[in-house]
């Protein structure tokens, strides 16, 4: 009894996978028929159907094709947003970005013209690499949310645009930071000085400028220290002011332990100074 049960469920399932396979080769068939034939009703259906069901990079291929077909013609709206958003459901996201602008300048009284300028901006967005590496992507990204917050500042997606917005800057900040903290780390101690000084200009909000002064800081105890005789003593005026603006401002800070150990080498070296 157990065996006829046992073969009963394998010949149920060997019949589901059988079924299935034919059902997926007809797909397959029809959208490569559709693919290859110059009937453009066909290829427009399938496309259609491929997009609502989310099989969107089948979708992008009919679509690329129904773009050149339907140039000039009122369908061709449609079409182009939809080949854009499958590339950019696909994450083909340069190519996403370059459509969302086609469609922007070829229909810009669309209904859909701010949700193409933000889709734009968010191919772009995800273009952006991460901190490290060069973010002239991320500079990119930053300005077309910019466009889009400045256009539709009443959108439903105006929310999500700043966080992106948000996201991006500080990646911007993070690199900026981190690209001026090298100087001291290479022991360039002069110029880590002055590039903190237009880091902080440059970024008068960043989150990052409680760190960049105590590196500041350092970077001032370090130089004044270690600095000819006739430098000294301004150098170390200089980083002791440094410190004074630094406890000003973040009186809590964690780093406010070392800082208050760079004070005590700056005034046991101005002691020294003065005493010879």
């Amino acid at each position: 009894m157990c065996y006829v049960l046992v073969k009963f469920a394998f010949m149920k399932l060997h019949n589901y996978f059988t079924v299935l396979f034919f059902c997926l080769a007809l797909g397959c068939s029809d959208f490569q028929k559709a693919l290859k034939k110059d009937d453009v009703a066909t290829k427009n259906e399938m496309a259609s159907t491929l997009y609502e069901n989310g099989n969107y990079r089948k979708a992008a291929q009919l679509f690329a094709q129904l773009k050149e077909l339907y140039r000039g013609k009122p369908q061709a709206e449609r079409i182009v947003f939809f080949y854009a958003n499958s590339l950019l459901e696909t994450k083909n996201y340069i190519l996403a970005g370059y459509e969302f602008e086609t469609f922007i300048k070829a229909y810009p009284k669309s209904q859909k013209v701010d949700e193409a300028y933000f889709l734009m901006a968010y191919a772009q967005y995800k273009l952006s690499p991460n901190y490290s590496l060069d973010q002239k992507d991320t500079f990119l990204a930053l300005d077309k949310v910019q466009e889009f917050i400045n256009r539709y500042p009443n959108s439903e997606r105006m929310a999500q645009a700043n966080d992106m917005a948000q996201e991006l800057r500080l990646k911007t900040e993070k690199k900026g930071f981190e690209v001026a903290k090298q100087y001291n780390t290479i022991r360039d101690y002069k110029a880590s000085i002055k590039s903190l000084d237009n880091f902080i200009a440059d970024n008068p909000g960043t989150s990052y400028r409680e760190a960049a002064l105590f590196v500041q800081l350092s970077a001032a105890t370090t130089l004044a220290v270690n600095s000819v005789d006739y430098k000294k003593e301004n150098r170390l005026q200089d980083a002791k002011s440094k410190f004074d603006n630094f406890k000003r401002l973040y009186p809590e800070s964690s780093h406010m332990e070392e800082a208050v150990e760079l004070l005590e080498d700056i005034e046991q070296e101005i002691r020294t100074f003065a005493s010879n």
